[in-house]
């Protein structure tokens, strides 16, 4: 079996969980014996054939134009990250086409394919509803639309038997890919605009969302939770949702040895910095529990749009050296902070899973997480409360620092936990879902 797949992150190229995800999916399923011809948002066009596990650490590349995968060929890189940024993969998604070829693409993609006899009313109105919407000045909209434009070339010149992409930015290109080639389409959904947004969010999302699950063959929800969101949110029928939870592996050259850097206690923020995640009750929380332990140490680490209010508020509040801001970390830079903590806390007011707990899990931390996680179906050995009962997290955290044996024990029993937390299986569940999938199609054709 091989899956055409487009993804917006990938590493190293990640700003938040999704790339872990779909590494950890990736490397999975090419276990399995499933192939993958991976799409990243790069800078040249270039598509990824993975065919062995190890390949998910090496991206080995394959150019769209012949001669300059002749020129690829012959280069001498001193490193990957060379190679890599040869390809044109950096730390963030860049957007290199004309504004003026951009202006052009809802027009021409429509004309193109969209209005031919062969396609139901049905599919030419969510293709109408996803193309009025994939429109914008803003930077990332431009990305999506020459991703999109991309997805033209793939689709057509490629051999898979199955599409699956991972949350809106890559639906539009795989609704092309599958009107294109006929092949099934499954949409993955790590989040939607209303978990991101912490409310109504952009319009523009929610309609490229609505009409991507509409026009896939099957939904991948990452928890029960986001399951719920898309039927009751998006009206998504049912009958083609699966949910698959997500699942963390600690890469094996990890340390995991703890390396204290302060005296006190260490509670940890480890996420992006925006509102879906809660900083802002965090910030509440350290502020209630420095009055009473001004020896313990609060670390937000991440960076997002948030991150400027809250530096401001944390000099307001007088937290001084007892709230630390980290910004933008490392994989390395991620794991000696894990080594350090004592205590992992994510309110997220909305968080369709969550795998930073885990993560935090997997280094022996007590983890405090929200209710409104899908992490919090799959876990058992982590305290879970109300994103906004900020007492009662107030108070586990006092009674966690005032009893360390308990909070010790608590870690290394949801270390032992999440170690049985394996890709394999979540990735046994995909290939089910792609093989019921395929056959569902097969049916249809005949």
């Amino acid at each position: 079996m091989k899956v055409l797949m487009f993804t917006w992150e990938f590493p190293p190229l990640i700003s938040g969980g999704l790339g872990m995800a779909c590494y950890g999916m990736v490397k999975a399923l090419l276990s399995l014996g499933v192939e993958v011809d991976l799409v990243l948002p790069t800078r040249e066009i270039v598509y990824f054939p993975l065919r062995q596990p190890s390949d998910v650490d090496t991206l080995p590349a394959v150019f769209f134009e012949q001669s300059k995968q002749m020129l690829y060929s012959v280069q001498k890189f001193a490193s990957l990250k060379e190679r890599l940024e040869y390809i044109g993969i950096s730390e963030y998604p860049e957007s290199y086409f004309q504004l003026s070829e951009i202006q052009r693409f809802a027009e021409s993609v429509t004309k193109e394919y969209w209005t031919s006899e062969s396609i139901s009313y049905h599919e030419q109105e969510l293709f109408r509803q996803m193309t009025d919407n994939l429109v914008g000045e803003e930077d990332l909209i431009r990305k999506v639309q020459e991703f999109t434009m991309r997805a033209d070339k793939f689709a057509r010149v490629l051999d898979y038997d199955l599409i699956h992409v991972h949350d809106w930015l890559t639906y539009p290109a795989g609704m092309l890919a599958r009107r294109i080639s006929g092949k099934p389409l499954v949409a993955h959904v790590h989040a939607t605009e209303f978990d991101r947004a912490g409310g109504p969010g952009d319009e523009r999302v929610h309609k490229i969302e609505h009409s991507g699950m509409r026009f896939a063959d099957k939904v991948i929800a990452v928890s029960q939770y986001t399951a719920q969101m898309i039927m009751s949110r998006y009206r998504i029928d049912s009958g083609k949702i699966r949910i698959v939870h997500n699942a963390f592996s600690i890469p094996d050259d990890a340390v995991r040895d703890k390396e204290r850097i302060f005296k006190g206690p260490v509670i940890l923020f480890l996420g992006r910095i925006t509102l879906q995640k809660g900083p802002d009750y965090f910030m509440d929380i350290a502020h209630k529990v420095l009055q009473s332990h001004p020896e313990a140490r609060f670390i937000m680490a991440g960076t997002g749009d948030m991150g400027r209010k809250l530096l401001r508020r944390s000099a307001s509040l007088k937290l001084r050296h007892r709230f630390l801001f980290t910004g933008f970390l490392n994989r390395k830079q991620v794991e000696r902070i894990l080594r350090a903590a004592d205590i992992y806390v994510l309110p997220s007011v909305s968080e369709p899973f969550g795998i930073s707990p885990l993560e935090a899990m997997s280094f022996g931390i007590t983890s405090i997480i929200s209710k409104q996680s899908g992490v919090a179906e799959i876990v058992n050995h982590a305290f879970k409360i109300d994103f906004w009962d900020t007492d009662l997290w107030v108070e586990t955290i006092k009674h966690l620092i005032s009893n360390p044996d308990k909070c010790v024990k608590m870690g290394i029993d949801g270390m032992h936990e999440v170690n049985k937390i394996q890709w394999n299986d979540a990735a046994v569940k995909i290939r089910d879902i792609y093989n019921e999938t395929l056959t569902e199609y097969s049916r249809n054709q005949d």
